[in-house]
Parts: C-alpha cells; sequence; structure tokens
C-alpha cells in the first residue's frame, strides 16, 4: 500500500508531542496510511493535519483528532470493536490492524456509497475481522453486542442508553457529543448499572446521522 512522506512526518510530529504516546496504536498509524483512503484529487494532502472531505457531506477526520480518541479508547489485540460511522474506512482499518486476527472490527455506515468506499479500501489491507454493516450506527449493533469498545465519527446530540448498554463492564467508549458546543466523551462500564464518564472540549465533528443522531 501507499505510504505518503508527508504523513508520516505528521506520525512522527504526534508522536513527540506525546498525543501518540501507546506502541500498538503508534505501529498502526505508520502501517495504514491515510493517503490510502483519500478522493484521488486530496491525496496530496494526506499529512495535512484537518479533517478533509470524503463526499455525502462527510469527512475524513483530523489525524490529531483520530489519535487523540483511539489514545481514550485503548483498543487492545482480540477485542470486538464497534465503529461508528467508517466513511472511508481510516478508522477501521487502524483499528483492524490494533485488533488483529484474533479481534473483530464491525464497521457501521448510513451511507452507502461510503460504506462501499470504505469496505473497498479496507480490503486492500486484507484484514479478515472486519465486517462493514449499512446500517444506524447511532443504535448499535445488538446482532454483536456486548463490545470491548465502541468509537464513532460523528457527534451525537447526546449517548443514547442503547449504545451504552452494548459496552461490556470494563469496556470504554468514545463519542462526539453535541450540537454546537461540542467534546468528546469517554465512556467506562464499571458495572452493570454503573458508568464513568470523561469529558474533553474544543472539537468540532460533522452530525451523526441516524434515530439517535440529527
Amino acid at each position: 500500500m501507499k505510504k505518503d512522506p508527508d504523513y508520516q512526518k505528521l506520525v512522527q510530529e504526534l508522536i513527540a508531542e506525546r498525543t501518540l504516546v501507546t506502541k500498538e496504536i503508534i505501529n498502526a498509524f505508520l502501517k495504514i496510511d491515510r493517503v490510502n483512503f483519500l478522493p484521488e484529487e486530496l491525496k496530496t494532502q494526506a499529512g495535512v493535519n484537518t479533517a478533509l472531505p470524503i463526499g455525502c457531506e462527510q469527512t475524513i477526520s483530523q489525524p490529531f483528532t483520530v489519535a487523540f480518541m483511539l489514545e481514550l479508547l485503548q483498543p487492545k489485540s482480540g477485542q470486538k470493536i464497534l465503529d461508528i460511522g467508517s466513511g472511508s474506512g481510516w478508522q477501521t482499518a487502524l483499528l483492524a490492524e490494533i485488533a488483529g486476527s484474533n479481534g473483530k472490527v464491525i464497521a457501521m455506515e448510513i451511507v452507502p456509497e461510503l460504506k462501499e468506499e470504505g469496505e473497498q479500501n479496507v480490503r486492500k489491507f486484507g484484514f479478515a475481522s472486519v465486517t462493514f454493516i449499512l446500517g444506524d450506527g447511532s443504535q448499535g449493533y445488538t446482532k454483536e453486542a456486548p463490545f470491548d469498545r465502541i468509537i464513532g465519527a460523528a457527534a451525537i446530540p447526546q449517548i443514547p442508553q442503547i449504545l451504552k448498554n452494548q459496552l461490556k463492564i470494563g469496556g470504554r467508549m468514545v463519542l462526539p457529543v453535541g450540537t454546537t458546543d461540542q467534546e468528546i466523551v469517554l465512556v467506562i462500564r464499571e458495572s452493570e448499572k454503573e458508568f464513568h464518564e470523561e469529558h474533553f472540549s474544543g472539537f468540532v465533528f460533522v452530525p451523526m446521522v441516524g434515530k439517535y443522531g440529527i
């Protein structure tokens, strides 16, 4: 697969500033180059630390933001992970690389064209552990629940209980939340009914589409 020198340089900068600190996440960022998930006309911008349009009014997230969210999520080898709003597939591929052949990634996308594009992009890396689902990720995916990890790429007005219920005890969920003042929320399921939350402000996302989205 293609390696873009500007993107690789950006990853080294994220490591130097300690946005990226976890070995498995760093290795995934270095191997799964963003250039392979961009429209042809934007491939020269793979190393630009900003969100970029991928069509259908959606974006591929800023590398800093993806790194920040994955460090909160702390995905591990062998885990079952739900990726909500898989878009062009970059974050899905990062998760698949970390989860490994013993793990499983369920990638949900509500826009048919993006689901097809993301599936094609990820297929090039040969991951056998990824399943793409066309559907409303704001409701999760009860067929495969519970999940070790849940992550979303678009902002939801508030975290619905249906997503919390699909987390394993001890599991972690990272979602963008809010309509105007947006933030990233980390949810850790501590017991059957108890959830710990941490909030991180200063982020901007496209809105999530679906029953619990816009």
